[in-house]
C-alpha cells in the first residue's frame, strides 16, 4: 500500500508534509514520551511504545505512532486519566463543580459565551472565586460571541476576571496577531482548573445546551435546545500542554493580564492520575498547521478494524474521502454518524453532496435527526481515539484555532464506542437506494453549497 502523503499546501492547510509509508515501524525511541517527572530516556520511551503497541490488537499504533512523530508538536503522555461527558447538563455540571473546588487558577477559552443561562450560571461562581482569591482568564471569540451584551464582560471585570476578546472584529480595536484576518476564529472550548483538570470537546457556553439529547423520537419543536455534543475531563500530566496551549494564546492576543511562569503551570500539573496514554493537538492557522488532520488521516490510513466517526459538520477535502473509501473498500468497518439537520443549510447539504461516492465504497452514514449533533469524536480500532472542537471541515482544518485531545488506551475507546453505538441506535442510516431517490430540490442544495466549501 503506497504511503500516507498529507500534501497540506495542496488544500490551503499548510506545508507539505511527507509521511513515512505505512510499512514503516517506529523503534520507540523516535516518539518523544513523557510522564509526570517529564521526559523519559530512549529505553523507558521504547517500553512504553511496546506496552501500547501490544494493547492495540490490530497493528495502528505500530505504524501510526512513528508516522505523525515528526508533525505533532507536543510529546505523548502517560499517567493520565479521562472522562467523557454528554451533551450539556453533564459537561457544565462537572465544569461548574471544578469551579467551584478552584483554589489558586481558572482560564476559560471558548468560542461562544452567552450572558443566559449557562453563562449567568458560569458569571456568579466566577464572581464568588474572585471573591476568594482566585485569579481567572477569560478569552472568548469576538465573532462567536458576538450577541452578546457588552454588560456582561463589564461584570466579569469588575468582578475582577481578566477578560480578553479574540482577534476584535472592530476595526478600530487593536489588531493582536497580525498574522490573523477576520476569517480567524477561535473555536476551541478550554477550561483548566488549578492546573489539575482540563475540558476541551465541542460544547460552547450557551442555552443550546439546556437539556439532553437522548430519549427522543423526533427533533424538538425548538432546533435550539438539546444539541447533542461530547466533552471531556482529562487530569494528570497532559494537564500542563492545555496550560500552555491557553497562556500561549492569551500571550499573541497581548491580553491585559501576562500568564504565570511556564515552570510553574508544568510543576502544578505533574501529579499521575491514571495510566492512559495523550497528546493535545491543535489547529493554528497563523502557522498553517492542523494537527489533528494530520493525526487523523494516519489513523484512518493504518485502521485494520473499525473507524467510527462522528461530527457535527462534515465537508471532506478530497484527501479524507480518499482514505474513508480505501478503507471501506479493504474490508475495514466505517461507520460515519452525522446530523439529520442543522444550525446552517450551507454546511449540511455540502456534506451530504459526498454520500454518494462513500456509499458506493461501503461507507455506512447514519443521521441523527431528533437532536442537533455537534460532537467532535473519532474512536479507529478499539485504541485511538479523538474528542475535542475540530470539525471534519475546512473551516476547521484551515481557517479555525482548534483543540484536541488524542487519548491511547483502550479503556477509553471502549466507552467512545459504547457512545457511538448509542448515537447509531438514535440515528437512520441513509442507504444508497434511499439516496438514489432523493429529490431535484435536495441534489441543486447539494451542488450549490459544494460549490463554497473551503469557506464554510
Amino acid at each position: 500500500m503506497a504511503g500516507l502523503h498529507v500534501i497540506l499546501a495542496g488544500c490551503a492547510i499548510g506545508p507539505a508534509v511527507e509521511l513515512p509509508p505505512s510499512g514503516f515501524v517506529s523503534t520507540g525511541n523516535a516518539v518523544r514520551v513523557e510522564d509526570e517527572r517529564g521526559p523519559l530516556g530512549p529505553q523507558r520511551s521504547r517500553g512504553v511504545i511496546r506496552d501500547l503497541e501490544r494493547e492495540d490488537g490490530t497493528g495502528l499504533l505500530r505504524y501510526h505512532l512513528g508516522q505523525v512523530e515528526g508533525v505533532l508538536a507536543q510529546p505523548l503522555v502517560v499517567g493520565n486519566d479521562a472522562r467523557l461527558l454528554i451533551d450539556g447538563p453533564q459537561t457544565e455540571a462537572a465544569m461548574f463543580r471544578e469551579i467551584g473546588l478552584a483554589r489558586q487558577r481558572i482560564d476559560i477559552e471558548t468560542y461562544i459565551l452567552e450572558a443566559e443561562g449557562a453563562g449567568e450560571r458560569l458569571a456568579a461562581l466566577l464572581e464568588t472565586a474572585r471573591s476568594a482569591g482566585v485569579q481567572v482568564r477569560v478569552l472568548y471569540d469576538s465573532a462567536g460571541s458576538i450577541a452578546t451584551p457588552q454588560a456582561y464582560f463589564d461584570r466579569l471585570r469588575a468582578a475582577g476576571v481578566a477578560v480578553c476578546a479574540f482577534n476584535p472584529l472592530n476595526p478600530l480595536a487593536l489588531q493582536r496577531d497580525p498574522r490573523l484576518n477576520a476569517n480567524n476564529r477561535d473555536h476551541r472550548k478550554i477550561m483548566i482548573i488549578d492546573q489539575r483538570v482540563a475540558f476541551t470537546g465541542g460544547i460552547n457556553i450557551s442555552a443550546v445546551y439546556s437539556s439532553g439529547s437522548f430519549g427522543r423520537k423526533r427533533a424538538p419543536p425548538d432546533p435550539k435546545a438539546g444539541w447533542r455534543d461530547t466533552h471531556v475531563a482529562v487530569r494528570g500530566p497532559v494537564v500542563a500542554q492545555f496550560q500552555e496551549l491557553f497562556d500561549d494564546t492569551w500571550e499573541r492576543q497581548k491580553c491585559d493580564v501576562p500568564p504565570p511562569g511556564r515552570t510553574a503551570a508544568r510543576k502544578a500539573a505533574s501529579v499521575r492520575a491514571g495510566d492512559m496514554a495523550m497528546r493535545l493537538v491543535v489547529g493554528d492557522p497563523s502557522v498553517e498547521r492542523s494537527e489533528l488532520y494530520v493525526a487523523l488521516m494516519s489513523a484512518i490510513e493504518n485502521a485494520k478494524a473499525r473507524v467510527w466517526l462522528t461530527y457535527g459538520y462534515f465537508i471532506p477535502d478530497e484527501r479524507t474521502l480518499q482514505l474513508l473509501q480505501n478503507a471501506a473498500r479493504h474490508g475495514v468497518d466505517v461507520r460515519l454518524v452525522l446530523p439529520g439537520f442543522s444550525d446552517f443549510w450551507a454546511p449540511f447539504h455540502a456534506g451530504r453532496s459526498h454520500y454518494a461516492a462513500l456509499l458506493a465504497a461501503g461507507v455506512r452514514i447514519f443521521e441523527r435527526r431528533d437532536a442537533l449533533l455537534h460532537a467532535k469524536t473519532a474512536v479507529i480500532d478499539g485504541v485511538w481515539s479523538s474528542v475535542g472542537s475540530t470539525n471534519l471541515d475546512w473551516r476547521s482544518f484551515v481557517h479555525n484555532y482548534e483543540a484536541d485531545v488524542l487519548v491511547v488506551d483502550r479503556g477509553f475507546a471502549t466507552e467512545l464506542e459504547k457512545l457511538f453505538a448509542l448515537d447509531e441506535s438514535a440515528s437512520h442510516e441513509v442507504t444508497q437506494a434511499e439516496w438514489k431517490r432523493r429529490g431535484l430540490g435536495a441534489r441543486f442544495l447539494e451542488w450549490l453549497a459544494q460549490r463554497w466549501e473551503y469557506v464554510l
